[in-house]
């Protein structure tokens, strides 16, 4: 079909005006990413990352540190981390998103109150709970020894077996909001005739819930569940200044499990190789919800 010369225009109009955003996103995002699979196939370190002619090694890196316990407990770290949270998330993020759904005095006020903490600063959120779990004046300890539900201060970040739980506290604190607008969004556009329809027909609170709310928000809690493990998943800011991955490699994460080699150890090559099986986990999943929904769109 040919163009008119109006058409034309508008059309490269419109090339001009997603120019700089493509131009950013080359320069920013896909030459970082290129760079990073580059160098997980070369031998980089500290005395040859300013050299032009770095030894190809294949998948040596990659194999190395398969080979390394630490990453396999990073990795179900990143897992448990992850899965936790969005089990916290969701869960509350619904509960609340169905109870703001309702009309009622300061609903809205409220929810925005909420949401303070969504837009906190992470690394603001990481040392406001670093300080509540501390062992000595945290306010944890303080609440629960007053309660007498504890006899002394535990170091709950300092501890192999707490430290996680403290983690995906502090996280889901952050991502609750989040999800709750989400799901508010899908809840308010669903019709209100569909409900009044059912309830005429003689449907009960539940069965609406199971038959109608359910169904129809399907494709956003997708989109909330895929956003929050993508989001959760390359967590970096929140478990560094929180516990650093520590105690040990008890709350070692992918993402900082490559920092430390690249940064720390200067590993170049081996942390370009954690990093890139964090972006292959993310593209995974990524792949699997749009081919959801290019199914649901085609049914």
């Amino acid at each position: 079909m040919k163009l008119t010369r109006r058409e034309r225009q508008e059309l490269l109009f419109g090339y001009c005006l997603i120019l700089p955003a493509v131009i950013y996103m080359l320069i920013f995002i896909g030459y970082p990413i290129v760079y990073n699979w580059i160098i997980s196939f070369q031998d980089v370190t500290a005395k040859t990352l300013g050299s032009k002619m770095r030894e190809f090694i294949g998948l040596k890196n990659y194999k190395a540190v398969f080979a390394e316990a630490t990453f396999r407990q990073s990795l179900l770290h990143t897992l448990v981390y992850t899965v936790g949270c969005l089990v916290i998330q969701f869960s509350f993020g619904f509960l609340f998103a169905v109870f703001f759904a309702r009309k009622f005095t300061l609903s809205k006020y409220i929810r925005g109150f909420i949401v303070i903490s969504w837009m906190l600063p992470v690394t603001v959120t990481a040392l406001v709970f670093k300080f509540m779990f501390a062992e000595g004046n945290g306010i944890i300890n303080t609440v629960l020894m007053s309660l007498h539900i504890i006899k002394r201060p535990i170091g709950w970040l300092l501890r192999g077996n707490t430290a996680m739980l403290g983690l995906i506290i502090a996280n889901s604190w952050v991502g609750i909001p989040f999800n709750m607008l989400l799901l508010t969004t899908g809840l308010n556009n669903i019709p209100g005739d569909i409900y009044e329809a059912a309830s005429i027909d003689g449907a009960s609170g539940i069965q609406r819930f199971f038959r109608i709310t359910i169904p129809l928000l399907k494709p956003t809690i997708m989109s909330v569940l895929v956003l929050g493990f993508v989001l959760t998943f390359k967590v970096f800011d929140l478990v560094y200044v929180m516990t650093g991955g520590g105690p040990v490699t008890a709350t070692e994460v992918l993402s900082t499990y490559s920092y430390k080699l690249s940064f720390q150890l200067f590993h170049f090559g081996e942390g370009a190789a954690v990093a890139n099986v964090l972006f292959l986990c993310l593209f995974l999943v990524a792949l699997v919800y749009l081919r959801t929904i290019s199914r649901e769109e085609v049914m």
